[in-house]
Protein backbone atom coordinates (compact mmCIF):
# COMPACT_ATOMS: atom_id res chain seq x y z
CA UNK A 1 0.00 0.00 0.00
CA UNK A 2 1.31 3.27 -0.59
CA UNK A 3 1.87 5.83 1.81
CA UNK A 4 -0.22 8.30 -0.04
CA UNK A 5 -3.35 5.39 0.31
CA UNK A 6 -2.30 5.14 4.34
CA UNK A 7 -2.22 1.62 5.94
CA UNK A 8 -3.51 -0.04 8.92
CA UNK A 9 -1.07 -2.19 10.99
CA UNK A 10 -1.85 -5.43 13.06
CA UNK A 11 0.52 -6.53 15.57
CA UNK A 12 -0.42 -9.53 18.11
CA UNK A 13 1.27 -9.50 21.63
CA UNK A 14 0.94 -11.90 24.69
CA UNK A 15 -3.28 -12.04 23.76
CA UNK A 16 -3.49 -8.06 22.88
CA UNK A 17 -4.24 -7.02 19.68
CA UNK A 18 -2.89 -3.67 18.52
CA UNK A 19 -4.54 -2.18 15.05
CA UNK A 20 -2.76 1.00 14.46
CA UNK A 21 -4.09 3.79 11.33
CA UNK A 22 -0.84 5.25 9.93
CA UNK A 23 -1.69 8.14 7.68
CA UNK A 24 -0.47 11.08 10.28
CA UNK A 25 0.27 13.28 7.15
CA UNK A 26 -3.78 13.53 7.36
CA UNK A 27 -4.57 12.80 10.53
CA UNK A 28 -5.51 9.25 9.47
CA UNK A 29 -7.80 10.18 7.35
CA UNK A 30 -9.67 6.84 6.57
CA UNK A 31 -9.30 5.65 2.24
CA UNK A 32 -10.99 3.55 0.96
CA UNK A 33 -7.56 0.99 1.06
CA UNK A 34 -7.59 1.62 4.55
CA UNK A 35 -11.18 0.51 4.70
CA UNK A 36 -10.59 -2.13 2.94
CA UNK A 37 -7.73 -3.47 5.33
CA UNK A 38 -9.29 -2.90 8.38
CA UNK A 39 -12.25 -5.04 7.59
CA UNK A 40 -9.57 -7.50 6.59
CA UNK A 41 -8.27 -7.67 9.96
CA UNK A 42 -11.59 -7.94 12.02
CA UNK A 43 -11.85 -10.58 9.84
CA UNK A 44 -8.74 -12.25 10.41
CA UNK A 45 -9.46 -11.33 14.52
CA UNK A 46 -12.81 -12.41 14.59
CA UNK A 47 -11.47 -16.12 13.79
CA UNK A 48 -8.76 -15.60 16.22
CA UNK A 49 -8.93 -17.80 19.59
CA UNK A 50 -5.70 -16.86 20.86
CA UNK A 51 -6.47 -12.77 20.94
CA UNK A 52 -8.13 -12.05 24.19
CA UNK A 53 -9.14 -8.24 23.77
CA UNK A 54 -8.30 -6.00 20.82
CA UNK A 55 -7.00 -1.93 21.13
CA UNK A 56 -7.34 0.66 18.17
CA UNK A 57 -5.05 4.02 17.89
CA UNK A 58 -3.63 6.43 15.54
CA UNK A 59 -0.16 7.11 15.19
CA UNK A 60 1.63 10.64 14.93
CA UNK A 61 -0.27 11.65 18.72
CA UNK A 62 -2.26 14.14 16.67
CA UNK A 63 -5.74 12.30 15.97
CA UNK A 64 -6.97 9.28 15.92
CA UNK A 65 -9.17 9.69 13.07
CA UNK A 66 -10.17 12.34 11.05
CA UNK A 67 -12.86 10.95 9.13
CA UNK A 68 -12.73 9.81 6.10
CA UNK A 69 -10.68 11.38 2.91
CA UNK A 70 -13.34 14.28 1.41
CA UNK A 71 -11.35 13.51 -1.86
CA UNK A 72 -12.76 10.48 -2.57
CA UNK A 73 -15.81 11.81 -2.80
CA UNK A 74 -15.54 13.79 -5.86
CA UNK A 75 -17.85 12.80 -8.41
CA UNK A 76 -20.41 10.87 -6.19
CA UNK A 77 -24.04 10.90 -6.28
CA UNK A 78 -27.32 9.69 -4.65
CA UNK A 79 -26.25 5.78 -5.72
CA UNK A 80 -22.46 6.25 -4.58
CA UNK A 81 -23.66 7.77 -1.61
CA UNK A 82 -26.08 4.37 -0.64
CA UNK A 83 -23.15 2.12 -1.40
CA UNK A 84 -20.29 3.93 0.78
CA UNK A 85 -23.33 4.36 3.94
CA UNK A 86 -23.65 0.04 3.46
CA UNK A 87 -19.67 0.21 2.96
CA UNK A 88 -19.53 1.92 6.40
CA UNK A 89 -21.91 0.28 7.85
CA UNK A 90 -20.28 -3.58 6.85
CA UNK A 91 -17.12 -2.15 8.29
CA UNK A 92 -18.55 -1.73 12.00
CA UNK A 93 -20.63 -4.72 11.93
CA UNK A 94 -17.53 -6.22 11.41
CA UNK A 95 -15.93 -4.33 14.12
CA UNK A 96 -18.58 -5.00 16.56
CA UNK A 97 -18.94 -8.63 16.07
CA UNK A 98 -15.46 -9.19 17.07
CA UNK A 99 -16.16 -11.33 20.00
CA UNK A 100 -13.41 -10.25 22.45
CA UNK A 101 -13.87 -6.35 24.00
CA UNK A 102 -12.38 -3.82 21.89
CA UNK A 103 -10.40 -0.57 23.45
CA UNK A 104 -10.27 3.42 21.13
CA UNK A 105 -7.05 4.76 22.17
CA UNK A 106 -7.81 8.61 21.17
CA UNK A 107 -5.40 11.08 21.16
CA UNK A 108 -6.44 14.12 19.38
CA UNK A 109 -9.01 14.66 16.51
CA UNK A 110 -11.86 11.77 16.24
CA UNK A 111 -14.07 12.78 13.71
CA UNK A 112 -17.01 11.33 11.11
CA UNK A 113 -15.66 7.25 10.58
CA UNK A 114 -13.43 8.06 13.11
CA UNK A 115 -16.03 8.51 16.01
CA UNK A 116 -18.00 5.59 14.14
CA UNK A 117 -15.22 3.36 14.63
CA UNK A 118 -14.19 4.87 18.20
CA UNK A 119 -18.21 4.38 19.35
CA UNK A 120 -18.27 0.82 17.85
CA UNK A 121 -15.56 -0.09 20.07
CA UNK A 122 -16.77 -1.37 24.10
CA UNK A 123 -13.97 1.07 25.40
CA UNK A 124 -13.13 4.54 24.87
CA UNK A 125 -9.94 5.87 26.64
CA UNK A 126 -8.82 9.17 25.78
CA UNK A 127 -6.09 11.96 26.08
CA UNK A 128 -7.36 15.89 27.74
CA UNK A 129 -6.55 16.68 23.88
CA UNK A 130 -8.88 14.53 22.06
CA UNK A 131 -12.22 15.88 20.36
CA UNK A 132 -15.02 13.86 18.97
CA UNK A 133 -17.80 14.82 16.55
CA UNK A 134 -19.36 14.38 13.31
CA UNK A 135 -18.96 18.04 11.62
CA UNK A 136 -20.75 17.13 8.31
CA UNK A 137 -23.25 20.01 8.92
CA UNK A 138 -20.55 22.27 8.49
CA UNK A 139 -18.00 20.38 6.16
CA UNK A 140 -19.74 18.67 3.52
CA UNK A 141 -23.20 18.44 3.46
CA UNK A 142 -23.11 14.61 3.73
CA UNK A 143 -25.39 12.33 6.35
CA UNK A 144 -25.05 9.02 8.33
CA UNK A 145 -26.65 5.95 7.89
CA UNK A 146 -29.13 4.62 10.46
CA UNK A 147 -26.94 2.61 12.00
CA UNK A 148 -24.50 5.10 12.78
CA UNK A 149 -27.08 6.94 14.48
CA UNK A 150 -28.20 4.62 16.27
CA UNK A 151 -25.00 3.86 17.01
CA UNK A 152 -23.95 7.33 18.48
CA UNK A 153 -27.35 8.08 20.22
CA UNK A 154 -26.62 4.87 22.09
CA UNK A 155 -23.24 6.27 23.05
CA UNK A 156 -24.02 9.43 23.71
CA UNK A 157 -27.39 10.26 24.35
CA UNK A 158 -29.77 11.83 21.54
CA UNK A 159 -29.22 15.48 23.00
CA UNK A 160 -25.92 15.41 22.56
CA UNK A 161 -26.16 14.13 18.84
CA UNK A 162 -28.38 16.33 17.95
CA UNK A 163 -25.51 18.78 18.55
CA UNK A 164 -23.03 16.73 16.82
CA UNK A 165 -25.35 16.35 13.90
CA UNK A 166 -27.29 19.86 14.22
CA UNK A 167 -25.43 22.19 15.42
CA UNK A 168 -21.62 20.56 14.03
CA UNK A 169 -20.58 20.92 17.74
CA UNK A 170 -17.11 18.93 19.25
CA UNK A 171 -17.50 17.44 22.13
CA UNK A 172 -13.87 17.34 24.55
CA UNK A 173 -12.23 14.69 26.32
CA UNK A 174 -13.98 15.66 29.93
CA UNK A 175 -17.45 15.66 28.36
CA UNK A 176 -17.02 12.77 26.74
CA UNK A 177 -16.35 11.47 30.47
CA UNK A 178 -19.16 12.73 32.31
CA UNK A 179 -21.40 11.02 30.10
CA UNK A 180 -19.70 7.74 30.55
CA UNK A 181 -18.54 8.13 26.59
CA UNK A 182 -15.04 7.63 27.63
CA UNK A 183 -13.72 5.47 29.99
CA UNK A 184 -11.18 7.39 31.32
CA UNK A 185 -9.11 10.29 30.47
CA UNK A 186 -5.88 10.33 30.67
CA UNK A 187 -2.22 12.63 30.37
CA UNK A 188 -0.60 11.94 26.99
CA UNK A 189 2.59 10.61 28.62
CA UNK A 190 0.25 7.84 30.58
CA UNK A 191 -2.18 6.88 27.68
CA UNK A 192 0.01 3.84 26.85
CA UNK A 193 0.10 2.22 30.01
CA UNK A 194 -3.39 2.58 31.00
CA UNK A 195 -4.49 1.23 27.64
CA UNK A 196 -2.31 -1.72 28.79
CA UNK A 197 -3.04 -2.34 32.06
CA UNK A 198 -7.55 -2.38 30.48
CA UNK A 199 -6.48 -4.34 27.86
CA UNK A 200 -5.08 -6.74 30.65
CA UNK A 201 -7.83 -6.86 33.15
CA UNK A 202 -10.35 -7.26 29.86
CA UNK A 203 -8.41 -10.45 29.02
CA UNK A 204 -8.76 -11.58 31.98
CA UNK A 205 -11.83 -11.99 32.50
CA UNK A 206 -14.63 -14.70 31.07
CA UNK A 207 -14.43 -15.02 27.22
CA UNK A 208 -17.87 -16.40 26.70
CA UNK A 209 -19.38 -14.33 29.35
CA UNK A 210 -18.19 -11.16 27.29
CA UNK A 211 -18.67 -12.72 23.88
CA UNK A 212 -22.66 -13.25 24.79
CA UNK A 213 -22.81 -10.16 26.52
CA UNK A 214 -21.27 -8.00 23.38
CA UNK A 215 -24.13 -10.01 20.94
CA UNK A 216 -26.66 -9.05 23.15
CA UNK A 217 -25.88 -5.44 23.02
CA UNK A 218 -25.54 -5.74 19.74
CA UNK A 219 -28.72 -7.54 18.91
CA UNK A 220 -30.43 -4.19 21.02
CA UNK A 221 -28.87 -1.97 18.95
CA UNK A 222 -29.67 -3.39 15.68
CA UNK A 223 -33.53 -4.22 16.48
CA UNK A 224 -35.79 -2.99 14.22
CA UNK A 225 -33.88 0.15 12.81
CA UNK A 226 -35.83 1.65 10.05
CA UNK A 227 -34.91 1.88 6.37
CA UNK A 228 -33.19 4.97 5.29
CA UNK A 229 -31.90 4.76 1.97
CA UNK A 230 -34.17 7.63 0.59
CA UNK A 231 -32.67 10.21 3.45
CA UNK A 232 -28.94 8.96 1.86
CA UNK A 233 -29.86 9.16 -1.43
CA UNK A 234 -31.34 12.55 -1.39
CA UNK A 235 -28.20 13.71 0.71
CA UNK A 236 -25.62 12.43 -1.29
CA UNK A 237 -27.71 13.44 -4.60
CA UNK A 238 -27.91 16.89 -3.62
CA UNK A 239 -26.56 20.10 -5.05
CA UNK A 240 -25.29 21.19 -1.72
CA UNK A 241 -23.38 17.79 -1.38
CA UNK A 242 -21.18 18.81 -4.30
CA UNK A 243 -20.38 21.74 -3.08
CA UNK A 244 -19.50 20.39 -0.09
CA UNK A 245 -16.99 18.18 -1.77
CA UNK A 246 -15.90 21.15 -4.25
CA UNK A 247 -15.16 23.26 -1.16
CA UNK A 248 -13.25 21.22 0.52
CA UNK A 249 -11.37 20.47 -1.76
CA UNK A 250 -10.65 23.93 -2.64
CA UNK A 251 -9.98 24.89 0.58
CA UNK A 252 -12.92 27.17 0.36
CA UNK A 253 -16.09 27.59 2.95
CA UNK A 254 -19.08 26.20 1.32
CA UNK A 255 -22.57 28.04 0.20
CA UNK A 256 -24.93 26.00 1.19
CA UNK A 257 -28.49 26.42 -1.00
CA UNK A 258 -30.94 23.78 1.02
CA UNK A 259 -31.02 21.75 -2.52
Amino acid sequence: MSSNEGAVHLEVAGGIASVTFDRPEARNAMTWAMYQRLRAICEQLRDDHSVRAVRFQGAGGEAFVAGTDISQFVGFDGQRGVEYELQIDHTMQLLAGLPMPTVAVVQGWCIGGGLAIASTCDFRIATPAAKFGVPIARTLGNCLSIANVAGLVAAFGRPRVQRLLLLADVIGAEEGASCGYVTEVVAAEGIEAVAQKLCGRLASLAPVTQQVSKEALARLLRHDLPETEDLIRRTYGSEDFREGVEAFVAKRPPVWKGR
